[in-house]
């Protein structure tokens, strides 16, 4: 399961460089798979489609930090626990009920971010 950031969110930015797989943006940044890693060609989104990594997309919240799920591997790999969640000084960092994912898929996920 990835992880979001709720409207609660303060805009502090502690979580960001936190971030293992440079999953976390500012409010109203546009992204890419490629940001912060060094991943080229294609990569295939949790939907089935397959995207160039270095495609910018729309912001996923132009109101608080957010987190791009098809990044996020909950710091499986990394951590004991999500940095994000861990570091956040109001628990704004919590996890995505539309996002439910296994170990195996979120390993991959970061062998895949991680070349």
């Amino acid at each position: 399961m990835a992880i979001i950031i709720t409207e609660e969110c303060i805009n502090c930015g502690a979580c960001e460089p936190e971030c293992p797989n440079n999953a976390i943006y500012e409010a109203g940044m546009e992204w890419a798979i490629a940001d912060g890693n060094e991943v080229e060609g294609t990569f295939l989104l949790a939907n089935g489609s397959e995207v160039d990594v270095h495609e910018k997309f729309k912001p996923v919240s132009d109101e608080v930090y957010y987190i791009v799920p098809d990044k996020c591997t909950e710091c499986v790999g990394f951590h004991e626990e999500p940095q994000c969640a861990a570091v956040c000084p109001v628990d704004c960092c919590v996890p995505d009920p539309d996002h439910v994912e296994d170990e195996a898929t979120l390993l991959d996920r970061k062998t895949r971010l991680h070349l």
